[in-house]
């Protein structure tokens, strides 16, 4: 699934320079920023469509930035729903962002996140099913992303398929999983060609959304892995 008129490149103008591109400094304002990221408007079970917290996102671009691995560079969000990991890396002066989502609605919600965030940066919507990426990006590649956990019966190992394309494509990488996947990231890494090289462990706050949640909000446990690949 390719749809090209949904491509945007946005933050171009006639004489654009890099001076124009506003950098948020600390992970504090970039929470800050994050915090206007509004959610999914009609969120599918199935694709365990689940608001990333903007403090999660701010914690994970504030440590890719300092690692070196967001400025300058271009940047992966595989399976970006609202936009939360594309938009917070775009406040990071990336050479350039790319936004993968499989459902339109919520494409279109990452869009219009944009103008609430407020960033010059060149930033390309992508609908594609981001276990079937069509790109091919020939400079390195930081991967960002919040990959379906594979918690619904029928969307088991779901954050495989996403691991596999960012085998294929990443110089450096940036996932969330659920908690307990350490023995999984570690072997998937060792027999693609990937180094973990970070691993901490991060609370992930749950709205109820869905009909099977009995609480209104639920503090779930999730791993967040920095592994770097033979790309």
């Amino acid at each position: 699934m390719y749809d090209r008129a949904l491509i945007e490149k946005t933050g171009y103008r006639r004489g654009f320079s890099p001076e124009a591109v506003v950098i948020v400094a600390s992970k504090r304002e970039l929470e800050g920023q994050l915090a206007v990221v509004a959610g999914f408007d009609n969120p599918q079970a199935a694709l365990e469509q689940y608001p990333t917290p903007p403090s999660l996102a701010a914690h994970v671009i504030h440590l890719a930035d300092l690692h070196g691995d967001i400025e300058g560079r271009t940047v992966v969000d595989l399976g970006t729903g609202t936009g939360m990991f594309a938009l917070g890396a775009a406040l990071r002066a990336p050479a350039r962002v790319v936004a993968v989502e499989l459902d339109r609605a919520a494409l279109d919600t990452a869009v219009e996140n944009r103008s609430r965030v407020g960033t010059n940066t060149i930033i390309h919507w992508l609908q594609a099913d981001a276990t079937r990426s069509p790109l091919r990006i020939a400079e390195p590649v930081t991967v960002v992303m919040n990959p379906p956990f594979g918690a619904q019966h029928d969307n088991a190992s779901a954050d495989r398929g996403f691991l596999e394309t960012v085998s294929e494509l990443a110089h450096v990488s940036y996932s969330v999983h659920n908690a307990g996947s350490q023995a999984f990231i570690g072997a998937f890494a060792a027999d693609n060609g990937g180094t973990v090289t970070h691993a901490f462990s991060a609370a992930f706050d749950l709205d109820n959304q869905f009909p099977h949640h009995e609480h209104e909000t639920q503090e779930i446990d999730t791993e967040v892995y920095r592994i770097e690949w033979d790309n």
